[in-house]
């Protein structure tokens, strides 16, 4: 008797196994998405935040800490100092910071009020400074803020010689980092009466800011207009340049020789209010890349450290801060982490960020005006959210705690000043960071590009 189960015979128009779907890395989900969406409706992207694709960045170095060739610093009983002044060059009244740590830019208009009292708060308690950004001054912002750099944009918006008085720094913009050579964006809906007012705008029209000065075009321009700066503030101020990384040798050395007393170089981890994805995504360099041709630039003209080098995009951790300064910079400037620190992008938010169409962690809904959090909004409902004195607090934890990660390491390397930090500290993990920051890849003594 046969006792072997019956089995139908194999259906020759049926596979007998199946292979697993692939996407294509160069069609991957979310560039299939894009274009449909492109298809649909003719018009870019436009969304806030800064570059999401991979970069080589900090992460991709490590510190050499002392051993028998270089003897550490013990603990927290031995001092490691981390004041730096900036714009010593020229200005009357440089600016004394407590930590190599300031807040960037970002405007009232892009921000709520309630956000803009914050961080002057917490860059105030932690003995730093904040940033206008575009847009003007606000009186709770620089009522609460110790010292205060006033940024001076293409696009005059909220300009007045009383305001630049005000400030304790003039910072003069030519290019941010995520948009080096364009101009930013502000959607209707977070034009408000007084942000409408502010700007000299129609209140709920869409506002593209400008992409050059309307009074200069080139370096000599731009001395002329450092010069006239200096005369309306009685050459009290410190004036910075700040331009996104594309060419960083000669922008350094061109906003030194206009006169510059800081130079301000952006990377395109950078964020912004809004601009245009495919700038975000594809325009500029990533700060690893920018800042030892910078710091070369002023070594080059025996400026360096008499020059002060403010670097920014992507910072967030004391590690990144003090890599940035063993390459060189003086300073760096975060915006996006300080916006974090205040609240933004807080998974307890999930539900609402969903509503969006986004993520607590995407940090993509920052254009559209209805923040959650109550920090990238005009909602006067969602902004009042927003305690500024406990999310001041926070941004001074934060900031206390980039400061104390910075000293741990330059403790471990030896160095009594986060200042003191060098290169040859560094050693890279990869090929790329090598030759970026200009340091020898892991166990070697190989410099990618120097013979």
């Amino acid at each position: 008797m046969n006792d072997q189960p019956h089995r139908d015979p194999p259906d020759e128009r049926q596979p007998t196994h199946r292979t697993l779907p692939r996407y294509s890395a160069t069609f991957d989900p979310h560039t299939i998405a894009e274009i449909q969406r492109a298809a649909a409706t003719g018009i870019y992207d436009i969304r806030g935040g800064g570059a999401k694709r991979k970069l080589p960045h900090f992460d991709d170095l490590l510190f050499l800490g002392a051993s028998i060739s270089r003897y550490p610093l013990e603990g927290y009983r031995e001092k490691c100092g981390t004041n730096v002044v900036l714009g010593s060059r020229f200005a009357k009244k440089p600016i004394e910071l407590k930590i190599p740590v300031t807040i960037a830019g970002m405007s009232f208009g892009a921000l709520s009020g309630q956000a803009k009292e914050a961080l002057g708060r917490g860059a105030s308690a932690a003995g730093t400074s904040t940033t206008t950004g575009d847009g003007g001054m606000t009186p709770e912002e620089r009522e609460h803020s110790s010292l205060l750099v006033y940024q001076y944009l293409p696009s005059r918006y909220g300009m007045n010689p009383d305001d630049l008085r005000k400030a304790d720094a003039i910072e003069i913009v030519i290019g941010q980092g995520a948009k080096p050579g364009g101009g930013g964006m502000l959607l209707g809906q977070k034009i408000s009466p007084r942000v409408a007012k502010m700007r000299t705008l129609p209140e709920g029209i869409d506002q593209r800011s400008a992409c050059r000065h309307p009074d200069w075009t080139g370096p000599d321009d731009l001395e002329i207009k450092i010069e006239e700066l200096r005369e309306i503030t009685d050459w009290q101020k410190p004036i910075y340049v700040k331009v996104g990384a594309s060419r960083p040798y000669y922008d350094t050395a061109l906003a030194v020789k206009s006169g510059a007393d800081v130079v301000v170089l952006d990377g395109m981890q950078g964020g912004t209010a809004a601009t245009q994805e495919v700038f975000i995504e594809n325009v500029g360099l990533p700060i690893l890349a920018a800042i030892r041709p910078a710091v070369q630039a002023l070594q080059d003209l025996g400026l360096h450290r008499k020059v002060q080098l403010i670097v920014s995009g992507g910072i967030r951790s004391g590690a990144d801060v003090a890599k940035a300064l063993a390459l060189g910079a003086d300073v760096v400037s975060i915006g996006t982490a300080a916006l974090i620190a205040l609240g933004d992008n807080d998974p307890a938010l999930e539900a609402e960020y969903a509503r969006l169409g986004t993520t607590a962690g995407a940090y993509d809904d920052w254009h559209e005006g209805r923040d959650p959090a109550g920090i990238t909004t005009q909602d006067p409902v969602l902004a009042a959210r927003l305690d500024p004195v406990k999310a001041g607090r926070r941004l001074a934890n934060y900031l206390a705690v980039l400061t104390l990660e910075a000293q741990t390491i330059a403790r471990a390397c030896g160095k009594s000043h986060v200042h003191n930090l060098e290169p040859e500290d560094l050693v890279a993990l990869t090929v790329e960071a090598a030759a970026m920051a200009g340091v020898p890849l892991a166990g070697t003594n190989w410099i990618p590009g120097r013979s």
